[in-house]
C-alpha cells in the first residue's frame, strides 16, 4: 500500500487540471450521476485532497459557505459537498481523513456544518458524530419557503468545536441554489 497525503486548498489555488481531475473522480465514484450543478456546488470553498505517492487521486471532498434560517436567526454553516474516495481504495479510512480534515474548517469557521448524505455515506457521517436533522428541511426559493420532505432523515448536523447545535426540532431552511438544493 502506498503511503497517502492529504492537502488541503482553497478552489481559487488549485490548478485547472486539478479541478479537471477532481471532476472526473467524483464522475466516477458516483458513476455518471454527478451533474454539472452538483460540480458548481462542491466549488469556491476548501477542498480536501488524498493523494498516492505516486500522486494519483484517491480521495475528495470540499466544504462551501452556505446560510440556513433557524427559527428565525441566519446561520453562516459549512456544507460538506463532493465527498468521494477511488473504487479500488474504500475501507482503508480515506473518507475519514477526508471529513477530518473538512470538520477542522468547519470548527474553526462556522456555526455548525451541514451535508446531505447518501446511502452509501451514511454510516461514515454518523460514526464522525454527524447527527441526523429530527426536524423539518426547506429552502428559500423564488416564491417563499417550500418543504423538502425527500431531505429529511438525509440532512446531517455537527456542532463546531463544541458549539452546541440549534434546537434540535423546527425548520432548518437553507439558502437556494440551483439543481439539487441539498
Amino acid at each position: 500500500m502506498t503511503e497517502a497525503t492529504l492537502r488541503t486548498a482553497h478552489t481559487s489555488r488549485l490548478a485547472p487540471a486539478a479541478l479537471d481531475e477532481i471532476r472526473a473522480l467524483l464522475d466516477t465514484a458516483f458513476e455518471g450521476d454527478f451533474s454539472d450543478d452538483d460540480w458548481d456546488h462542491g466549488l469556491g470553498g476548501i477542498h480536501a485532497c488524498v493523494r498516492d505517492s505516486s500522486g494519483l487521486l484517491l480521495a475528495h471532498g470540499s466544504v462551501i459557505q452556505r446560510r440556513v434560517v433557524h427559527l428565525g436567526r441566519s446561520y453562516r454553516i459549512g456544507y460538506v459537498e463532493a465527498v468521494a474516495v477511488r473504487a479500488d481504495r474504500r475501507r482503508e479510512g480515506l473518507g475519514g481523513r477526508i471529513m477530518a480534515a473538512l470538520e477542522e474548517v468547519v470548527d474553526g469557521a462556522y456555526a455548525f456544518g451541514a451535508l446531505s448524505a447518501s446511502a452509501a455515506g451514511a454510516a461514515l457521517y454518523a460514526g464522525r458524530g454527524w447527527r441526523v436533522w429530527p426536524g423539518r428541511i426547506a429552502v428559500q426559493a423564488r416564491y417563499g419557503v417550500e418543504r423538502l420532505p425527500d431531505e429529511e432523515g438525509s440532512t446531517y448536523v455537527r456542532g463546531a468545536a463544541g458549539r452546541v447545535l440549534p434546537v434540535g426540532s423546527g425548520t432548518l431552511v437553507f439558502d437556494w441554489r440551483d439543481g439539487d438544493v441539498m
